[in-house]
């Protein structure tokens, strides 16, 4: 049971942190652009009890976890925490701005795994003084956040990626991309079961693995 309970915190304290800093990430470059609804909801913040959804990023994550300890399957981990307010008609440039707003969220995932990949090398480097402990949590949190990166940027709304695309696209197609959002759940989901989700992350996730590998040299 003691094995059990610190494997949970070795791969909770990534996953925890790389949710919450995602969805604070939003809000902080919302308040840049000059709407401070998540300011004024305490939103832009590192403590995680302010951004953890008790479904999203504790029950979920923690039963995938359990069914990839227990089954021996492969451990497919995601989950998601309370979305951060925004108001895009309290941007100066709302489509511009939203752009930037959306793509913080996976832009401070691959910022994060670069920090645990650093954190791996250090662990490699001094094994006696870091220990093994460490280097499972790193390796994990680079992982976990590329993952994170790369599902959050595919082009579904209403994902980060999916705001995105819809900046880019002329009204006409916006509009109508915009009627695509109560299904991208159900898309994702539907992407999952098949098995092409992770074949659409895999190259985004290859892409940050590279550019942190040029970073750290790993």
């Amino acid at each position: 049971m003691d094995s059990i309970l610190v494997t949970i915190i070795l791969y909770g304290v990534p996953a925890i942190l790389a949710i919450t800093l995602h969805e604070a990430a939003h809000g902080y470059t919302a308040r840049r652009f000059g709407d401070r609804t998540a300011e004024m909801l305490g939103r832009i913040t590192l403590n995680p009890i302010k951004h953890i959804d008790p479904v999203g990023t504790i029950l979920v994550p923690l039963a995938l976890f359990l069914m990839a300890k227990f089954s021996g399957g492969p451990m497919l981990l995601f989950g998601w925490a309370k979305p951060v307010p925004v108001q895009p008609r309290n941007f100066k440039d709302p489509i511009r701005n939203m752009r930037w707003v959306s793509a913080a969220g996976p832009l401070s995932n691959l910022v994060m795994a670069l920090g645990w990949a650093v954190i791996a090398k250090l662990a490699i480097q001094f094994p006696g003084l870091l220990g093994d402990s460490l280097m499972t949590m790193a390796r994990f949190g680079v992982w976990f956040n590329l993952l994170l990166m790369a599902l959050n940027l595919l082009p579904i709304l209403p994902l980060d990626g999916g705001r995105i695309l819809y900046s880019f696209l002329p009204w006409k197609w916006a509009m109508n991309y915009s009627r695509t959002e109560p299904y991208g759940l159900i898309i994702v989901v539907v992407l999952a079961i098949s098995g092409v989700l992770w074949l659409l992350m895999k190259p985004l996730m290859v892409a940050g693995a590279w550019l942190i590998g040029v970073f750290t040299g790993m």
